[in-house]
């Protein structure tokens, strides 16, 4: 059985740094790249990040370009979100998924229960 488990949201202030992971199990880890995306109250799902199988390639949205940092660590079967300069438009649950290298929810296969980021201003 595969599962997805995030962890290390919570509520924080505006300016500080949070560090997510997602502890993978019951897959092929190293084969799959993997992906963040956020849900925000009242809107629809979007990309956040994603890094390929390797670690070698990351893609942002640009909303988050330069203030997050995706990276994995395959030996751990586990990835990271280091999210720095926090605002309180970065508040959503945050979900980690595993598939295909891209942009989209549907090229990700297996998808986790999410973690809630709030940022207070």
């Amino acid at each position: 059985q595969v599962q997805l488990v995030e962890s290390g949201g919570g509520l924080v202030q505006a300016g500080v740094s949070l560090r997510l992971s997602c502890a993978t199990s019951g897959l092929s880890f190293s084969n799959y790249a993997m992906g963040w995306f956020r849900q925000a109250p009242g809107k629809e799902r979007e990309f956040a990040a994603a890094i390929s199988w390797s670690g070698g390639r990351t893609y942002y949205a640009n909303a988050v370009k330069g203030r997050f940092t995706m990276s994995r660590d395959n030996a751990k079967n586990t990835v990271y979100l280091q999210m720095n300069s926090l605002k309180p438009e970065d508040t959503a649950v945050y979900y980690c998924a595993a598939g295909a290298l891209g942009q989209r929810e549907s090229e990700y296969r297996y998808w986790g229960q999410g973690t809630q980021v709030t940022v207070s201003s």
